[in-house]
């Protein structure tokens, strides 16, 4: 991996270095344009050819159907948590929303910001969010705006291998920012996905949105702000106002790769065989303690711990030692989380559980580290 290193980070993370040299040219100078890439005109020319590529390589990595539109927001996934109720919820209107994570739970509480009621459909909560709902545990609401989940929770290490059920005829939504495109998508069964493009996608600051046409007419924007507004970014071409035109170029760039990998099929086959050594391990260590319930483990984050939080800190410290950088998991439950996005290494996976086993064979049974 020459001079760089295995960067678990759960976001902004691991690009594909094809796409990274790529940028390192166009920043210089775009396709002979004498401009570097930041350095283009939203209205000129060349990022128009940007933006129409980025569009139909959108559409064909994900077979997105015709009648949905692709848009390209600021403020990535926390500002999609506004935008959604902000667009579709109101006085005398309930959204369902899924509780599995940190940020199934922060969205919820942002619509509660809103006008109308909002219906928490499942919560888990009480199980440190260990596992995802059945259908059967979900209490939906008939006539609900609305249903949103989020399919891949980054800090627990939780996956959703379906789409939950809402009650019938409720339009459900699917916040994708730390899955998107690492496997194929049944779009029969969604009315909109959004994703932060700084896990997947690209760098931070952007969010893709998929959104079906006969949903977004049900959009009521006469009364907030234009950069909220799904109608207005869809009319509008994403730029109402000068947008993130480097953030579109990377993601355009990054499915361009996708495409060239042989397209979410294989990416899909990619990541499952190479986070299964990891999981492989940590299933046959009596050291290693991991986060989820086998069923529903993500393979775009793997969250795990030691028997203690001192054993914790001295295994991240050596991680870093070795070049296995940002591991350390989040502050709400400590120990470790792998991120091993799309373009994460499969040889990264092999130097962690290496790693893995040299530490395991070093403290086991210890409870306290010497100084």
């Amino acid at each position: 991996m020459s001079d760089r290193c295995y960067n678990f980070s759960a976001g902004p993370a691991a690009l594909p270095e094809p796409v990274l040299k790529q940028a390192q040219k166009d920043l210089w100078n775009f396709d002979g344009s004498g401009m570097g890439v930041c350095e283009l005109s939203h209205r000129g020319k060349e990022y128009d050819r940007i933006l129409e590529e980025a569009i139909a390589d959108c559409r064909e990595v994900g077979n997105v159907p015709d009648d949905w539109h692709v848009l390209f927001m600021q403020g990535g996934a926390t500002m999609q948590f506004a935008c959604m109720p902000a667009n579709f919820s109101g006085e005398g209107k309930t959204t369902d929303y899924i509780d599995t994570g940190e940020w199934a739970r922060k969205a919820m509480e942002e619509a509660q910001r809103f006008p109308g009621t909002v219906n928490c459909a499942f919560s888990g909560q009480g199980e440190n969010y260990n596992r995802l709902p059945k259908d059967s545990e979900l209490k939906t609401t008939e006539g609900a705006a609305y249903l949103q989940f989020c399919s891949n929770n980054t800090i627990m290490g939780t996956e959703f291998k379906r789409v939950p059920k809402a009650a019938a005829g409720v339009p459900i939504i699917r916040d994708a920012s730390s899955d998107m495109y690492s496997r194929p998508i049944d779009f029969s069964e969604l009315d909109m996905i959004y994703a932060s493009a700084q896990k997947n996608l690209g760098p931070s600051g952007c969010a893709l949105v998929l959104i079906k046409d006969s949903f977004l007419q049900k959009s009521d924007d006469k009364h907030i702000a234009t950069m909220m507004s799904y109608k207005v970014m869809q009319k509008k071409e994403s730029r109402p106002n000068t947008p993130n035109t480097f953030a579109v170029y990377l993601m355009g760039q990054v499915f361009k790769w996708i495409k060239a990998e042989g397209g979410l099929k294989a990416i899909e086959k990619y990541n499952e065989e190479k986070i299964a050594p990891l999981y492989d391990f940590i299933d046959g260590s009596d050291f290693f303690i991991p986060h989820a319930v086998t069923e529903d483990r993500s393979i775009m984050n793997a969250s795990f711990r030691t028997p203690n939080e001192e054993l914790d800190k001295l295994f991240i410290k050596q991680a870093e030692a070795k070049g296995l950088k940002t591991l350390a998991g989040h502050r709400s439950i400590g120990g470790m989380r792998a991120s091993v996005y799309n373009a994460f290494p499969a040889k990264g996976i092999t130097a962690l559980v290496d790693f893995m086993k040299q530490f395991e064979h070093e403290n086991a049974g210890k409870t306290t580290v010497s100084a």
